[in-house]
This record gives structure tokens, C-alpha cells and sequence, in this order.
């Protein structure tokens, strides 16, 4: 009875401690917002100069959630729409094409098939000089985008240039949908394929809907491809999981501060594809509710996870209504994949002097295990089973890129030949390579190499230690060869160069799909995982972590699997 008594006093000072530690928070809350308000007015009436009260609050709403996490945000109602774009919706009011612009001229980059800027015959390399009688000179991306948005079945006026005539087109704005799964289809040898490029409403049913068609044609093995998908809604990660594990197989459990929001996701319906062999395609720009799918099915030994190491997001964001339509999305909590492991790269609670956030330590990565018994691990993302070394374009690639000089190239090619075969396995000619080379005679597309950075780098320290007469010639000398050598690197960089020439010139014949058709020809890791499928053997080993292709223990490598 005497123990009983003790356990209720204590239980009695526990809540008594949690109340008053309640009434603290609650006391400090308020205090400062009465403080926060009285200093808003005061400023707002007696500054010396005219304020914007609207401007003011929202600076100071941006500074304060700054020091918490970029993924914490508030959405004015003038920026809801735009929000509900980005994390919501797959659908918006608009023409469906594509701009850029070059030299403050704003051009068509692409049309999407099928809808008004397609149909109404707008074509790559029209020039937009008016929206609706507006002139769009020195407005920024917003601003025009703005423009050609809007309520479906409303028009649009446009005035173009192409070719230096004057072209003026009336369309009307129709639902844009932009599918989450940008392609799915059967590749060679029998090899289903199927690309999700985000996580929003529907996603679910989309690739619920292509699998079931891709299982009609009874393929030998399914690639999922989350290859720079940055994710988006947590469910929808569930429900895709749910289609390859059984049901009420754990999947993911968020837990934050405040146990409202600890909750576990479970499988809640029976697999369309439980035992087809599978392979899931990450990068590093494979995030969030990405690896929520990665994780899991490598946690369940579902999947062998193929590619780089992902992005490492592990937070959970919920957003909350506020006053006059505005709304504030939190991290509420972080996530956990079936494991029990945390993938989070970047530690948001303990920062750096200068503000910058910290990647956590690989060595202090903790090892976790699968349904297997495989070794995994948390932190800085999930690593995948089998490690593809990235693609990295060389600087001369990533200036003919960004100064967009094949844009008129692949204009003027799709002007001279009205066809051509088929995307997946177009490819330049010589011939084509060398008049794009031509188009670059009078075009600047310098750049500054890795190496000349290091030199430059080197010769400032050279003068701070006053080297430089030491040391001089031979700086000379450096930078010689590399000038030297810069001026073959469109020979060097040929392969690349003309793979990313092909890549513009087939979106003016096949639009988006054709671009993933056409890559297919040129891709590691969809070459990796269809030798996969083929080697039945190989791919048990991976998943048992047995042999050559057990995981590999030290976290600090650039995978946690067999490098290929």
C-alpha cells in the first residue's frame, strides 16, 4: 500500500512539474508576442520614413523561422497558389509551353504535347514580345508566368516572333497536368520501367495504374526510377510501397516533440506485385518521401537500391492554417524507415558559427539491420546496394548548357528536317557535330576549369607568402597547357556534348517522352539493373548481403554496397 502511495506522489509531482513547465511556455509565448505587437506598432507609427506594414511583418516572420530549418516556411495568400503547385497539385490554368530567356529575350523552350501551344502550332525558338498586350520586356519568371496562368477556358493574346515575322495568337487556357509519372513502359528484354518524378496527390494511383499494365506484358523485373525526385506527400510514399510488400508491413514511423505527431504507416491493402524482381533508381537529388520508397523496400529486402547516395532528408512538414487564407508549413517530426534508422544529412539543431548547418559525421553512422539481416545505416541519406559512379559534365558541356548554345541549333535542325526516325536511338552524325561546332565561331563560351582555379588559387597564396618570383615561370607554364589544352576540349568533351545536343534536338520532335526514351541508349544504371534481372544469382546474393556483394561495413565509402 506504502508503495502504492509513493507512485501516485509521484505521478502527482510529474504532471505538477509538466503543468507548470506548461504554464512557463505558455507565459514566455505570450509575452513575447505582446512585446513582438507593440513594437510592430510602434515602428509602423513613428518610424521616419513610410513603412510597409505588409513587407515589414513578412521579413520578419522570414528571419524568425530562418534559424529553424528551410523546409519550415510561411505562405502569404498572394503566394498560396504557387505553394499548392509545388507540394499539392499536379494541375494548373495555363498554355502548357516552357520559356527561357537569352539576352533579355524571352523564347519558347519547349511545348508539351497535346496541349494549347502545341495545338495552336507555338513551336521552340518563337520569341514572346507580348502577353495579353503587355509587353514583357524586363520581367522576371514570376511575372510572366503570372501572365500565362490563369482559370481554365479563359484566353491568352500573344505576339511572337519567329523568323522575324510578326505572329499573333489567341489561345485558351486549358487544365495543364503534369502526371507524376512522366513515363512508364517495357524496355528491352522484357524489362518494365516506370519513372516517378515527384510525390504528389495521386502518385499512388498513377504507379499503381502503370504497374498493373506493365504486369500485363509479364516482365522479367521492374525499375523504379526516383532519380531527382525531391518527393513530396508522405502517404503516397506508403501507398507505393504497399504495392510490392504484403499488407500491415510496417513502412515508416515519424516522431516529433509532440506525441500527437508519432505515427506509424503501415501497408493497409494486398500487393499488385509482390514478387516480381525489383530495382529502385536513386541520386542525390532523390529526397524525402524518395526515401521513404528506397528505404523501405531496402529495409525489407524488396528492392537492391541502385545509383548514389541520396539526398538525406528525414523530415516530416504539416501545415497549419492562419489568418486571412495565409498558412505556415513546420517540421513537425522526423522519420524513421522500418529499420528503425533516420536518414537526415544535415543537422538543423546545432549549427555552425556562420549559420550553415552540419553533415552529420559518417563516422558516427550507427548500423541498423534488414528483414535479412543486412547491415545498413543511418544518416546522410540512403546508400544504395549497388554504387553507379554520377555523371559529371565537364566545364565546356556545362557552358554550352547554361549560355544555351545548342538552343538554336536544335531550332534550326528541326526546321531542316521534319523528321527523323525514332528517339530511343537517334544519335548526331559527325556532319551535325561539326556545323553545331560551326554555330560556336562567333558565340562566348568561356569558362574557368577546375585546374585554373587551383592555379589562380595558388598564385594568390604564392603572393601572400611572396613566392611569386619563385615560382612564376612555372605558373606560366602551367597555364600555357592549359590554355593549350582548352582549346580541344570540343573534341575531348565530344560524346558528351553531342549526347546533350541529341537530348534538345529530340524534345522538338517527341517532347518530354522522347527525351526518356532517347536517354535510355546512354544510362548506367538502367544498364546495371536490367544485368541484374538477367543474373538471378547475383541479385539473391545482394539482397541476402552474402560473398562479393555483402554490404560493406564502412559508411565513409561512397556506398554501402558493390561498386560498379
Amino acid at each position: 500500500m506504502k508503495k502504492v502511495k509513493i507512485y501516485i506522489l509521484l505521478a502527482a509531482v510529474a504532471v505538477s512539474s509538466l503543468t507548470l513547465a506548461f504554464r512557463e511556455d505558455l507565459f514566455q509565448v505570450s509575452k513575447n508576442l505582446d512585446v513582438f505587437a507593440s513594437l510592430y506598432k510602434e515602428i509602423n507609427i513613428n518610424y521616419v520614413e513610410e513603412t510597409n506594414p505588409a513587407d515589414l511583418m513578412k521579413r520578419g516572420i522570414d528571419a524568425m523561422l530562418e534559424g529553424l530549418d528551410p523546409y519550415t516556411e510561411y505562405v502569404p495568400e498572394s503566394e498560396i497558389e504557387d505553394y499548392k503547385m509545388k507540394y499539392v497539385s499536379t494541375q494548373y490554368g495555363g498554355i502548357g509551353a516552357a520559356t527561357l530567356t537569352i539576352d533579355g529575350k524571352l523564347y519558347v523552350n519547349e511545348v508539351s504535347e497535346g496541349n494549347p501551344a502545341n495545338k495552336s502550332g507555338i513551336k521552340p525558338g518563337d520569341q514572346i514580345v507580348k502577353i495579353n498586350g503587355i509587353d514583357i520586356t524586363g520581367k522576371d519568371r514570376a511575372q510572366i508566368s503570372q501572365l500565362l496562368r490563369g482559370p481554365k477556358g479563359t484566353p491568352v493574346d500573344l505576339v511572337l516572333l519567329r523568323e522575324g515575322a510578326v505572329l499573333s495568337k489567341t489561345l485558351t487556357r486549358e487544365e495543364i497536368k503534369q502526371p507524376n509519372v512522366s513515363y512508364a513502359g517495357m524496355l528491352e528484354d522484357q524489362v518494365g520501367y516506370i519513372r516517378l518524378d515527384k510525390f504528389l496527390e495521386n502518385s499512388g494511383q498513377e504507379v499503381k495504374e502503370s504497374l498493373e499494365q506493365l504486369n500485363k506484358q509479364k516482365p522479367k523485373g521492374i525499375i523504379l526510377d526516383l532519380r531527382n525526385n525531391g518527393g513530396g506527400i508522405l502517404q503516397e510514399a506508403v501507398k507505393i510501397v504497399n504495392l510490392f510488400v504484403e499488407k500491415n508491413i510496417l513502412v515508416v514511423t515519424q516522431k516529433g516533440r509532440n506525441p500527437e505527431k508519432n505515427i506509424t504507416y503501415k501497408t493497409i491493402n494486398s500487393p499488385i506485385s509482390p514478387n516480381v524482381p525489383l530495382v529502385v533508381l536513386i541520386n542525390g537529388s532523390s529526397a524525402s518521401a524518395s526515401e521513404i520508397v528506397a528505404g523501405a523496400l531496402q529495409d525489407l529486402d524488396r528492392a537492391i537500391v541502385v545509383g548514389q547516395r541520396s539526398y538525406g532528408k528525414g523530415l516530416v512538414q504539416q501545415t497549419f492554417s492562419l489568418p486571412y487564407n495565409s498558412l505556415v508549413k513546420v517540421t513537425v517530426a522526423k522519420y524513421y524507415t522500418p529499420s528503425g534508422r533516420c536518414i537526415q544529412a544535415l543537422d538543423y539543431a546545432h549549427r555552425k558559427q556562420d549559420g550553415s548547418a552540419e553533415k552529420f559525421a559518417d563516422s558516427l553512422s550507427k548500423a541498423y539491420g534488414t528483414k535479412a539481416g543486412r547491415t545498413v545505416y543511418d544518416g546522410n541519406g540512403v546508400f544504395p546496394d549497388v554504387f553507379i559512379e554520377p555523371v559529371k559534365y565537364s566545364p565546356i558541356t556545362l557552358s554550352l548548357l547554361t549560355k544555351n548554345l545548342f538552343f538554336d541549333y536544335a531550332n534550326n535542325f528541326a526546321k531542316t528536317n521534319k523528321t527523323v526516325a525514332s528517339a530511343k536511338g537517334f544519335q548526331v552524325t559527325d556532319a551535325n557535330y561539326n556545323q553545331f561546332i560551326g554555330t560556336l565561331a562567333n558565340k562566348d563560351y568561356t569558362y574557368t576549369s577546375r585546374t585554373e582555379r587551383l592555379l589562380n588559387e595558388l598564385k594568390t597564396e604564392a603572393e601572400k607568402e611572396n613566392k611569386v618570383e619563385a615560382v612564376k615561370s612555372d605558373l606560366e607554364d602551367l597555364k600555357a597547357k592549359m590554355l593549350s589544352a582548352k582549346k580541344t576540349d570540343l573534341v575531348t568533351h565530344k560524346a558528351e556534348i553531342k549526347r546533350v545536343l541529341e537530348t534538345q534536338i529530340i524534345s522538338r520532335y517527341f517532347f518530354e517522352k522522347g527525351k526518356i526514351e532517347h536517354s535510355f541508349q546512354y544510362d548506367k544504371e538502367i544498364a546495371k539493373a536490367a544485368s541484374l534481372f538477367n543474373n538471378q544469382t547475383q541479385m539473391l546474393a545482394i539482397l541476402k548481403g552474402d560473398g562479393t556483394y555483402k554490404t560493406i561495413g564502412n559508411p565513409s565509402l561512397k556506398a554501402n554496397g558493390t561498386q560498379n
